[in-house]
């Protein structure tokens, strides 16, 4: 075969190569987006670019995979819907107290789910994977957390702040569609 055939045959498999491989990384992508909702654009926004932010994506995968999450037992599940209740009831009378409860309900409930108590960032990182449409509540209600503990936040920003603790509090609990009372104040 003449030299000028191989080449061609060379430059058809490459053509070939890079479309499957351009093909398998849209894929990738299609899947991180589609697993992680918001939290992909954040992440490669975060990260400075696709390459990056899906890197860390599928780390937080990867290192989820390895924890052993489990679900709430019935009984544990009624009894933090019951402190869920006692902490919004509180929430007229002390918006501020009642959020500092709401944050530190939604860590044990983390916590006994089997999620490592690590830094706040950690722990987002972590429930993204699980919890993707609710972990942009969680740093919200986390900001509003801690500009409270400076005597920064307003009530209607604590009212927000419980609007978000529950509703990923109700996503860990598994919770969402229980009927379960989810009006504050």
């Amino acid at each position: 075969m003449a030299a000028w055939v191989w080449i061609v045959i060379a430059l058809v498999v490459i053509a070939v190569a890079a479309g499957i491989w351009a093909y398998m990384r849209q894929q990738r992508s299609r899947a991180l987006r589609d697993r992680f909702g918001p939290e992909y654009d954040r992440a490669v926004n975060e990260r400075g670019g696709r390459w990056k932010g899906e890197s860390e994506l599928a780390a937080r995968k990867k290192r989820r995979d390895d924890l052993q999450i489990r679900r709430l037992d019935p009984a544990a599940r009624e009894r933090y819907m019951a402190d869920w209740k006692t902490t919004q009831g509180r929430f007229v009378d002390d918006p501020a107290g009642a959020v500092g409860q709401a944050d530190r309900l939604v860590i044990v409930v983390m916590g006994e789910r089997g999620y490592p108590m690590e830094t706040f960032e950690q722990r987002a990182s972590d429930i993204s994977v699980d919890h993707a449409q609710a972990v942009d509540d969680y740093r919200a209600a986390h900001a509003v957390s801690l500009a409270n503990d400076h005597g920064q936040a307003t009530t209607e920003d604590l009212r927000q702040a419980m609007v978000h603790y529950r509703r990923l509090f109700e996503d860990l609990l598994e919770a969402r569609d229980s009927g379960a009372d989810s009006q504050v104040g």
